[in-house]
């Protein structure tokens, strides 16, 4: 009698404790979960979903802004992680009629919305401890590359461009991760007229004075190299096209927001302020 009762009472606690399983939407959450060490929780990734390479084998569920509720549900889910860019709106909501829970997690582009995503990850799937060690690790080599950059003596102007085959260049306003991570390493959006991404006029962009142009690398890829980038004539009359100063930078890493930012900060830190570097 006895051992009954205690195998009865142990049953609701051991489905308690039953792991989650979990479709992530958002490169950076998928990244989150590889680098606390719960990626064995993972049934399912959206198709931005592509770091580290393992997360690729995985079955996918579309890209993260146009889900399709069948598409999450086959891989039958218990909990499913996505960001705020993450929809549409009516996907989510159809994924939480049927009692999955939806975890939505802030995706703003600064290094405390990075932070809030590591801490919730970490809760949910019982890697706090990790989620700790890695929020203290980045603050301290965010906070150490921000006391460098109170050294710097000016902030260069960066003009970061996309989708630059054919057609004007698609540039980065306010509100974007590439405007978010030029701040955090001490770097001036040259674009501040408008948020987001728009296509810019050959005027606009010799108006931006850029002392930098900032590319993805699969940018530079599909143009074949960074002197298709600079023979534009409209970047040929910017301080960087002049002075052949092209930064080129993984997409992730750059635009993730997510546990490599601190790495994508610095790195970038580096090239625009080479001066600091040397004398840390």
């Amino acid at each position: 009698m006895i051992a009954a009762a205690a195998a009865a009472f142990a049953a609701p606690a051991a489905r308690a404790r039953k792991a989650p399983r979990i479709v992530s939407i958002g490169s950076s959450l998928t990244e989150i979960l590889y680098a606390l060490g719960a990626q064995d929780l993972l049934v399912g990734v959206d198709t931005t979903s592509l770091y580290p390479a393992e997360a690729r084998a995985l079955p996918q569920v579309g890209y993260m802004r146009a889900l399709s509720a069948e598409g999450v549900l086959s891989l039958k889910p218990t909990l499913i992680l996505a960001t705020t860019a993450a929809g549409p709106a009516t996907t989510l909501d159809q994924l939480r009629s049927t009692g999955i829970e939806v975890l939505v997690l802030p995706d703003r582009y600064d290094y405390d919305s990075v932070i809030a995503k590591i801490a919730a990850v970490g809760k949910v799937t019982g890697k706090s401890a990790e989620a700790d060690a890695m929020i203290a690790r980045g603050r301290a080599g965010m906070q150490a590359l921000s006391a460098r950059l109170a050294r710097a003596g000016n902030k260069p102007r960066v003009l970061f461009l996309l989708s630059m085959g054919g057609g004007a260049p698609q540039a980065a306003g306010r509100e974007t991760a590439a405007d978010g991570i030029i701040r955090l390493a001490g770097g001036i959006n040259a674009i501040n007229g408008y948020a987001g991404y728009r296509p810019l006029t050959p005027e606009a962009v010799i108006a931006s004075r850029a002392d930098f142009v900032l590319v993805t690398r699969q940018t530079v890829d599909a143009l074949g190299g960074v002197k298709a980038i600079l023979d534009q004539p409209a970047i040929s009359r910017t301080p960087a096209g002049r002075d052949g100063k092209v930064l080129q930078f993984d997409a992730l890493l750059l635009l993730g927001f997510g546990p490599r930012t601190p790495q994508a900060a610095e790195e970038l830190a580096s090239a625009l302020h080479p001066d600091l570097v040397r004398t840390r």
